[in-house]
């Protein structure tokens, strides 16, 4: 594995999101003297917050799994999760609505969901279900140490009794014709595929390795921290804090300082120099390259990656209150195939859209007003990588009336009429964030944009620029991104014992 050369004492991490303040955490532990400089008055990224009215909204991912690599970057520095966070398991992890007007629970224990689906499914799925929990799991021990939670410099270094592994799993066949296995009811089939979207790809195209996030998702559990998925990065960056990492809040970093083949610093907006062994680089990579490097420093593969499809994402305070709702609703549309040929192939919006719903009030009543709700409804969108992207200056209004209508359809009756307070964001709002094509899930995890044909932590010309985010490795979602923060970190203290 390819390591930072040269002294290493002093590290600035650009962007206090989450890749960053794991990389933090981990540096900090390591004894290196880390100083994060972040634009906004807060830290979380695209793990952001908004109040309004007393209502309290999470402006990025509302799921989260794996709460044991929340616990690894914590316990870097000698902290107990438990003692910064207070977590809640999610049962059901979701509920799924679909067209035909049934619904199926994802219950958070095995036997649980084994009995939900025999109720709904029938007995033969139900056992299914339990020999493809089996064969997730097996999925997980492999790619999490081997492929995933490791630097990977070249395809040479997948190679051996690992992979072999995954090739004699099916592993690299198409990720539906796995489930199918396992599963016949189509609404089964639906329920674990969805997950390839977080990995930016149609169900019907993904590879099976990425069966791996219906693992995260469906078997390990749902979690949901008391005050809103914002309470991780305050938590980490308490942490961080009370362990002598500096935090440069409502600071711009304008540009990263070069010499002699290396970072030596940053400049800030106002033009500070803050020196530095090494730098992290927490902003999302292909902005990071265009905006805080020289022109012609972006390698030609960052120029041509390929983006995940995009969101546009309601946020609602509202009066209503709807007695079927749970934390986290998935409302399929009677489409599906064809859907992801309009998202992904013809740059249009989902005729007959499939809808993330999340009622995080239900959980914790303290983000909305007494007796009211906040509302995260999520439809998918085609990103602004397109030859005629969608001008959303000009469809934002008609779309938002659009999401309305459709949750009205899905089960919602009198949405519109109960909102109090309500913020859109689309694929515009992303890209004035600062990501690449207005695509909150980066880079898609096409085969050759996966493992070690991703944009490493470490860039090859810049001996000390070290990356952390969901457009490098391991890639997109709250549990990879930790993951790419400690990755971030061994590049500059090498691989932990």
């Amino acid at each position: 594995m390819r390591t930072v050369p040269g002294p290493s004492n002093s590290v600035v991490v650009v962007g206090a999101g989450l890749g960053g303040l794991s990389a933090a955490l981990h540096l900090a532990g390591a004894g290196r003297h880390v100083t994060v400089v972040e634009r906004e008055p807060f830290p979380g990224g695209r793990c952001g917050l908004l109040r309004d009215h007393g209502y309290v909204f999470d402006t990025g991912p509302t799921v989260l799994t794996m709460p044991e690599l929340v616990q690894d970057a914590l316990g870097a520095v000698g902290e107990k999760l438990e003692d910064r966070l207070t977590l809640h398991r999610i049962d059901p992890a979701y509920r799924a609505r679909f067209a035909d007007g049934s619904t199926i629970d994802v219950r958070a224990e095995v036997p649980d969901m084994a009995e939900e689906i025999a109720r709904t499914c029938g007995p033969q799925d139900a056992e299914g279900y339990v020999r493809y929990v089996e064969y997730l799991r097996r999925l997980y021990e492999i790619e999490m140490p081997h492929f995933i939670a490791r630097n990977l410099d070249h395809p040479f270094q997948l190679v051996g009794s690992p992979l072999a592994k995954l090739v004699a799993m099916g592993a690299f066949g198409k990720l539906g014709n796995r489930v199918g296995r396992f599963v016949k009811d189509e609404r089964l089939k639906r329920l674990f595929s969805f997950q390839a979207m977080y990995a930016g790809l149609a169900p019907a195209q993904a590879l099976a390795i990425y069966a791996v996030i219906t693992y995260m998702d469906c078997v390990a559990g749902v979690y949901f921290p008391e005050g809103g998925m914002h309470a991780l990065p305050r938590a980490l960056a308490g942490a961080a804090r009370d362990h002598g990492v500096e935090f440069r809040y409502n600071t711009t970093v304008a540009r990263i300082d070069l010499s002699s083949g290396r970072a030596c610093g940053v400049i800030t907006d106002d033009g500070e120099r803050i020196p530095a062994d090494v730098v992290v680089v927490n902003a999302d990579l292909p902005t990071a390259y265009q905006q805080l490097l020289p022109p012609g420093y972006t390698p030609r593969r960052i120029r041509r990656l390929r983006y995940s499809p995009s969101a546009a994402v309601l946020h609602v305070g509202s009066s209503a209150t709807f007695p079927d709702a749970q934390h986290h609703t998935i409302n399929f549309g009677a489409a599906w195939d064809s859907t992801f040929d309009e998202l992904i192939d013809d740059g249009t919006t989902m005729s007959d859209p499939s809808v993330l719903v999340t009622t995080p009030s239900l959980t914790d009543p303290s983000l909305a007003p007494n007796g009211k709700h906040t509302y995260y409804a999520l439809f998918p969108t085609p990103n602004l990588d397109h030859r005629r992207p969608i001008d959303w200056a000009r469809q934002r209004a008609g779309y938002r009336d659009e999401m309305v209508a459709t949750m009205e359809r899905r089960g919602y009756a009198g949405f519109g009429d109960g909102i109090e307070v309500e913020h859109l964001v689309t694929p515009a709002d992303w890209q004035a964030q600062g990501m690449a094509a207005g695509a909150p899930f980066a880079a898609a995890h096409l085969f050759r944009q996966t493992g070690p044909f991703r944009p490493t932590t470490l860039d090859r010309r810049i001996e000390n620029l070290v990356f952390a985010g969901s457009n490098t490795q391991p890639g997109v979602g709250v549990p990879m991104v930790l993951v790419s923060g400690r990755l971030a970190a061994e590049r500059i203290t090498g691989p932990r014992a």
